[in-house]
C-alpha cells in the first residue's frame, strides 16, 4: 500500500511507484520460490483482512498464513514456530526484496538445513542484516529485541546463536533493495544481465525509465 512500503525509496520514486515496485518484488520472489521442488511454499501476510488481495498474487500451491505479533521479531518467531509445529522438519524464511538473488542460494539453504549437524542457516545481507533465516526448532532469542533495519542485525543474531550453542551455516552475502543506491545498482544489474531474472521488477524499472 502506498506510503507503507519502501518509503526510503521516496524520492526518487513516488509513494505509488514504491508500492508498485514492492508488488513487483513480491511477485518475482513468489515466482522464484515456486521453481523450487520438494518444499511447501507459504506466503505470510499482514493485515489479516487482506487475505483475498494476497491470494490473488500467489499460485494455488502457496499456503497463505497471516502474520501475528507485536513487531518484526515477534512475527518472525511466531511464523517459524507455527510452521514447525505443523510438522515441517525445518523452515526457511526469506525476504521479498532480493530480486536478483540466485536460486542456487535458496537450494543451498535447503541442503544445509537437511544436514543433521546444522541448526541454523543465515543468508547475510550486505547492509548488515540477513535475507534468509532457516531453522529446525523455535528459538525466540534469535528474534527478540534485535535492532532491526540496522547494521548489526546479523552480528547480533550470530552472537545469540553462539550463546545457544547452535551450529550455524552461512550462505554467500547478497544485497537487498532498500535505498536509492540499491535501486540504481539493481537497475544496472538487470540492464547488464539478460535472462528471465526478476521479470516483473525488470518491466517496472525499464518501462518507467522509457516513460
Amino acid at each position: 500500500m502506498a506510503g507503507q512500503v519502501k518509503t526510503r525509496l521516496v524520492p526518487p520514486l513516488t509513494q505509488e511507484e514504491a508500492a508498485e515496485l514492492y508488488r513487483c518484488l513480491l511477485l518475482d520472489k513468489i515466482r522464484q520460490v515456486g521453481t523450487l521442488s520438494g518444499v511447501d511454499p507459504y506466503l505470510a501476510y499482514t493485515p489479516p483482512e487482506e487475505r483475498a488481495q494476497m491470494a490473488s498474487l500467489a499460485p494455488q500451491d502457496f499456503t497463505l498464513i497471516p502474520q501475528a505479533g507485536s513487531g518484526l521479531g515477534d512475527r518472525l518467531h511466531r511464523l517459524s514456530a507455527i510452521l514447525l509445529e505443523r510438522g515441517h522438519p525445518g523452515v526457511v524464511i526469506i525476504d521479498s526484496d532480493t530480486p536478483t538473488l540466485p536460486s542456487t542460494y535458496l537450494l543451498d539453504a535447503l541442503d544445509r538445513l537437511q544436514n543433521r549437524s546444522t541448526d541454523l542457516v543465515l543468508g547475510p545481507a550486505e547492509d548488515g542484516g540477513y535475507y534468509l533465516i532457516g531453522l529446525k526448532r523455535p528459538c525466540r532469542s534469535l528474534f527478540d529485541s534485535i535492532p532491526w533495519s540496522g547494521p548489526s542485525v546479523l552480528t547480533e543474531t550470530l552472537r545469540r546463536a553462539s550463546a545457544q550453542r547452535l551450529e550455524v551455516a552461512t550462505l554467500p552475502p547478497w544485497f537487498d533493495v532498500d535505498t536509492p543506491n540499491d535501486l540504481a545498482r539493481l537497475r544496472n544489474d538487470l540492464a547488464t544481465n539478460g535472462g528471465d531474472v526478476a521479470p516483473h521488477t525488470r518491466a517496472f524499472l525499464f518501462e518507467r525509465q522509457a516513460g
